[in-house]
């Protein structure tokens, strides 16, 4: 009987050093975290903030690396069929996962991705060049309509949340403008800096430097609420349209991600969240900290998804 609790004992001390070798997942090679979208717009200024602030918490360097085009398709493409290993992550939640998939058909699905770890909320805000004749919405409402065809809006791609956000908007002001797609956030603001575009839709991070510097102007909100920051701005809503469209980014991996090292990559990336250096580098960029973790961070997606679906109908 003796004999018999021991080696009982023995299997059980096994099976317990299995299970905690197991969940002890840590990265050996560098973490390369792909953005759909150019450097210096708004998903690539919310990724090197994240790895910025994360970068203390993990061994290995966190790379990032912008892969623009095709309104974020071409990086969540490459993604999806990556391996499951925890090496390669997407920055989503924006374009590419509710907008983009509402517009044309793509070779993945919300499905095809294990969220991690949702980090901000953006309230897009619909900007215009400080040299604009127009000093409100109405002001350029009114041109519009004066104009069917001939004013024409930025977007970071065919099918992008901008993109979204102005055909919800035009259909419910009854505009008829010229969609202009850009391969990101940063080429849309130097188009209409450059007077190239008449209005463009900017995330707060992307908007704020072009503000300060009284280059730029902005007209109203797509959110449901003001941002403090900019108490003064209208949302749509507000301003009589029902038009209501965020942006928000976070971490995901390829589906069949194991748990131990979802375990390990969210908490990680929580403590970046809860860090100074986040908390320095968000409010430097204007960035609204908006953490959820992977399993609200997927429904968060696919309740904008269905809501933009919704209403492009």
């Amino acid at each position: 009987m003796r004999k018999y609790g021991l080696i009982v004992g023995i299997c059980a001390i096994v099976v317990a050093a299995a299970a905690a070798s197991a969940a002890a997942w840590e990265p050996k090679k560098p973490i390369r975290i792909l953005v759909g979208f150019a450097a210096g717009g708004g998903t690539d200024v919310v990724a090197r903030s994240l790895a910025s602030a994360a970068q203390e918490f993990f061994p290995v360097p966190l790379v990032i690396v912008n892969k623009a085009g095709a309104s974020g398709t071409i990086a969540a493409d490459q993604v999806a069929t990556s391996a499951a290993d925890g090496y390669t992550l997407l920055v989503a939640g924006g374009s590419e996962s509710t907008s983009v998939p509402n517009h044309q058909k793509v070779s993945y699905t919300l499905e095809s991705f294990r969220p991690v770890i949702r980090a901000t909320r953006s309230r897009n805000i619909l900007v215009v060049g400080a040299k604009s004749p127009y000093r409100t919405l109405e002001d350029f409402v009114k041109a519009a309509k004066a104009a069917p065809g001939k004013m024409s809006y930025g977007s970071a791609g065919a099918g992008s949340l901008a993109h979204s956000t102005f055909l919800v908007f035009g259909r419910a002001a009854g505009l008829d403008m010229r969609h202009v797609p850009f391969k990101g956030g940063a080429p849309t603001m130097a188009a209409l800096l450059g007077g190239h575009i008449d209005i463009a839709m900017a995330a707060p991070d992307e908007a704020k430097p072009h503000v300060d510097a009284g280059t730029m102007r902005m007209l109203a909100l797509s959110s449901l609420d003001r941002f403090a920051p900019w108490k003064d701005v209208p949302t749509l809503k507000e301003l009589g349209y029902d038009v209501y469209i965020e942006n928000m980014k976070g971490l995901v991996a390829p589906a069949g991600l194991p748990d131990d090292v979802y375990t390990y990559l969210h908490d990680n990336f929580k403590k970046a969240l809860e860090s100074d250096t986040w908390k320095s580098l968000a409010a430097n960029a204007q960035l609204e900290t908006g953490y959820l973790d992977g399993p609200a961070f997927q429904k968060a997606m696919q309740d904008m998804s269905a809501a933009i679906a919704r209403a492009l109908k």
